[in-house]
């Protein structure tokens, strides 16, 4: 796949988690990151949902003028784990269907705060850049704060 610089970043994919988290700090990071993507003009690609850290990034962003695709299985969809829609939500069959949805809509990716399936998918967005399946930038936004704080 094609690679991207940073003045042809058009989406930024952000991996985070569903609940706000025991810090106020990352709900304030997540609401930030939202505002600064709406004003730069870049859409924003998430996991779904109007929950948590995921709500926060996905809300700040649509009501600032970013276009938001929330890419979610069905399972979670149907199962209301996520709460509402915020922006165009496309599904896909399968946990394991969304990360590549989520590379291809994608040209960017930043991590935030969340549990095991934010790093999970850091993770494995990481290993395909080691593995060349992409050549796309990715950020970790480390608040320092204990890992127990989340």
């Amino acid at each position: 796949m094609e690679g991207n610089s940073a003045h042809q970043i058009k989406s930024i994919c952000v991996f985070c988690g569903s609940n706000p988290g025991k810090n106020t700090k990352f709900v304030e990071a997540a609401n930030n990151l939202g505002k600064v993507l709406a004003k730069r003009k870049i859409h924003l690609v998430y996991g779904e949902g109007s929950l948590g850290l995921m709500g926060c990034v996905s809300t700040s962003a649509h009501v600032g003028g970013s276009q938001v695709l929330g890419i979610i299985p069905t399972a979670l969809a149907e199962g209301n784990f996520v709460g509402k829609t915020v922006g165009e939500e496309l599904r896909v069959p399968t946990m394991q269907d969304r990360i590549p949805k989520m590379l291809d809509n994608s040209d960017a990716f930043i991590a935030l705060s969340g549990g095991i399936g934010t790093l999970e998918e850091n993770f494995q967005i990481a290993s395909w850049a080691q593995l060349n399946i992409h050549h796309k930038p990715i950020d970790l936004l480390i608040l320092m704060v204990s890992l127990t704080s989340y």
